[in-house]
This record gives structure tokens, sequence and C-alpha cells, in this order.
């Protein structure tokens, strides 16, 4: 139990299928996502709500068809969202891929991601629009619609490739909040009406 007031600690845990050929970089990389969905969850959660109180999110990988950590990532916040767990803003996660003609490629399968040049996982705040009221946008004088939360990289890239594929990364997601809103506002009014 973490005995400091006022603070909600966040465990992650990720179920792996039992491997005999695992191998000691496959045992790496898994700690590592596990370390950047804890870390993402946790930067999105309100963790002063419910002091003393810990929230476990277990995934469960059966089959990694590429671009994992942002299916678990996306899997993750459908899960606290249908939980009840109060979030600062929702996240949507994406996998974009850099050929080596410079060619931008979302949503790689495991294949695709292995024969590419670089790519890198992103994670960015949920629309706007879906979150704040307009006249509420910035915070601090900066723009909440140009966050990035979270972002690894593997492989070599310019700088200017990654604002590429951050500028499609960010196109894309807008469309993935776009279909979060649609298919959580229903469940959202329907509690609300419940609640009062």
């Amino acid at each position: 139990m973490d005995r400091r007031r006022g603070r909600r600690r966040t465990r992650t845990r990720k179920k792996l299928p039992s491997r005999s050929s695992g191998s000691p970089k496959q045992g790496r990389l898994e700690k590592e996502f596990e370390m950047v969905l804890k870390r993402t969850l946790q930067s999105i959660c309100i963790l002063t709500i419910h002091p003393n109180t810990t929230t476990s999110v277990i995934v469960q990988v059966v089959h990694d068809d590429g671009a994992l950590l942002p299916c678990a990532i996306n899997a993750s916040c459908a899960a606290l969202v249908d939980a009840g767990i109060p979030l600062k803003h929702l996240a949507v996660a994406i996998c974009c891929c850099l050929a080596e003609s410079g060619l931008v490629m979302l949503d790689p399968t495991k294949l695709e991601e292995e024969k590419m040049k670089a790519f890198v996982y992103m994670v960015l705040p949920n629309s706007i629009l879906s979150v704040l009221p307009e006249e509420s946008s910035s915070v601090k004088g900066e723009q909440m619609d140009h966050g990035l939360i979270t972002s690894v990289t593997h492989g070599v890239m310019s700088v200017d490739d990654y604002l590429h594929c951050l500028e499609r990364g960010r196109a894309a997601t807008s469309k993935m909040s776009d279909f979060l809103r649609r298919n959580l506002q229903p469940r959202l009014s329907s509690d609300s009406s419940m609640a009062g």
C-alpha cells in the first residue's frame, strides 16, 4: 500500500503466452513495453481523486500481428473508461513506419514492421473537442491538440522524417478520436442519466 496521502498507484502487468524458445532480447522488449504502458497510463489517470487505491491493468497478448504497444495502449484506455476510472483525457496510440524510400506506413503488420528502416509508436491526446470546451483548448498558452504523450522510436530516422511521421500519426489519430467520441458518447450519456 502506498502510504503517501493523495497518491494512487497504477500497476500494469502484461501476460504473455509462454514461449519455450523466448530470447533475452524479446524479454527486454516486453519489459520496455510494460514500462511505457505503465507510464503512459499513469500520465492520463487522475490519481488524486481516490487516494490510497491501486488500479491494476492486465494486458494479455494472445497474438502479436504488429503494432503491439499501440494496440495495448488503446485497449487499456478503453478498459479504463469502461471501468469508470477518472482520466484527464483519453489517449490514442498509433504506429508509423518509415520505409527506405521515405514512405510512411501506418499500423503495419509484424512482417512489415520488421522490414522497415525505422518506426515510431506515438500516443497522442484524444481530440481536444471531445475532452475540453473550445474556450479552454489551451493550457498555459500551448495548444493541447498538438500534445504528444509518449513517443518510442526504433531504428534511425531524421528529424524531418520523425516530424512527417508525427504529422501523419496526428491525422490518423484524429479519425480514431472521432470514432471513440461517437462510440463512447452514448455510454457516457446513459451513465449520467442513471446518476441523476
